[in-house]
């Protein structure tokens, strides 16, 4: 079998790879991930999704690479990551009471294989206080991450529903790596017995 790669920084998607109980390294990409604002959102993310894994098999030809992007997005318009406490603010009162889409895209790349999908998932978020989004704003979690929030950090609070893969809107969507990798003959290590 091939040595797998996750061609991404995120310590999130590494914690959700390291749920299959599959052996994998990390190598990160260095793209451009400028978008081609001509295409879908969801073409927009799984062509980034593709650039990084293949990014990582130019100089890992032997092996199989994981690529992964997401994107949130609210009535068309993408919520990157923000660049200032503002920004920041503006973007959570802009998702507060209400739904918006979060798209993650998966690409697994050898020299014999390509597949690229993606998953979208709907999140609702109650309407957080004004007050609330000021302390939030001044915590660390909003600053590196896509929409503004960790669904498994503290803005999970404000979470009412999801419609979708927790995992998506973490920022892997574990199903689709698992069936894919399942198809390719990958097999979790099996969990250790509990003596009784």
């Amino acid at each position: 079998m091939r040595k797998i790669i996750l061609a991404s920084a995120s310590p999130r998607r590494k914690e959700i790879m390291e749920m299959l109980g599959i052996d994998f390294g990390v190598v990160v990409s260095n793209i451009d991930e400028t978008m081609d604002e001509s295409l879908s959102i969801e073409e927009r993310i799984m062509e980034v999704a593709r650039k990084k894994a293949l990014d990582v098999l130019s100089s890992n030809p032997e092996c199989l690479v994981i690529g992964s992007d997401t994107i949130v997005e609210v009535d068309g318009r993408i919520l990157g990551k923000p660049h200032s406490k503002t920004e920041a603010e503006e973007m959570i009162s802009l998702i507060s009471n209400r739904s918006h889409r979060v798209v993650t895209a998966l690409a697994i790349v050898s020299k014999d294989e390509e597949y690229v999908d993606c998953d979208v998932a709907h999140v609702h978020f109650i309407d957080v206080p004004e007050k609330e989004i000021k302390e939030y704003v001044l915590t660390d979690e909003p600053y590196d991450k896509a929409g503004r929030y960790a669904i498994q950090g503290w803005a999970g609070v404000y979470i009412s529903k999801i419609e979708g893969s927790f995992y998506t809107v973490m920022g892997l969507p574990l199903h689709l790596v698992y069936q894919k990798l399942s198809e390719l003959g990958y097999k979790r290590k099996k969990a250790k017995s509990i003596d009784s």
